[in-house]
């Protein structure tokens, strides 16, 4: 999972960088708030980021506050680091949107457990967010075939919303994801196989 590293001090992102990259993950960085903004607007997968409070152009709690709320984007996990450790300024930090707080100068160990937590945190988001996508596409499947279905009276074929005819067998199969076994009904093998075995007795 890509880690966002958003701070306008070159050597604070440098340290991070190292830091991060040594446990494998892959690394975006920002040198002021607007670029940081931009790199969390642009995400198209899950992302964790470790966001400055002070940055030039935008503080870190505006970043934070703005990217939390983006609709139909992937799951963040914010982390605001700063100096600033009054109770007053977590708690700010905090209601902008910030989902944890770590306070310079951190331990690294520190850092990397908060990194952990929000990477599962943000998994954990983005596989409630796939399930939530297949039990729609799932109803959505059950809702086609609950509906009238337009059947040939002679070969019954379905006719497709683009009106194209499909055998019985491929509709289902496009539509409930089910396979389909052959065989025949007792009375199907009465009516046309039954007279056929009595024609080959017959001649044989």
């Amino acid at each position: 999972m890509k880690i966002l590293i958003a701070d306008d001090h070159r050597v604070n992102r440098r340290l991070l960088q190292v830091l991060l990259e040594s446990e494998g993950y892959p690394i975006i960085e920002a040198r002021d708030g607007v670029e940081a903004l931009d790199a969390l607007n642009g995400m198209t997968e899950p992302c964790v980021g470790l966001i400055d409070w002070q940055m030039p152009h935008m503080e870190g709690p505006e970043v934070c506050r703005r990217a939390r709320a983006r609709e139909g984007a992937p799951p963040l996990f914010l982390i605001l680091v700063t100096i600033r450790d009054r109770q007053d300024d977590i708690v700010a930090g905090l209601k902008a949107g910030a989902h944890d707080y770590v306070i310079k100068p951190y331990h690294k160990d520190e850092m990397l457990a908060r990194v952990r937590v929000g990477v599962q945190m943000v998994e954990l988001q983005q596989s409630l967010l796939d399930r939530v996508r297949e039990l729609n596409e799932a109803l959505n499947r059950v809702k086609t075939l609950s509906g009238l279905l337009p059947i040939c009276g002679f070969c019954h074929k379905i006719r497709t919303d683009r009106d194209y005819w499909l055998q019985l067998e491929d509709y289902l199969a496009r539509h409930a994801d089910v396979k389909f076994s052959h065989g025949v009904c007792p009375e199907c093998f009465k009516i046309h196989l039954e007279p056929q075995l009595e024609q080959m007795k017959q001649h044989g």
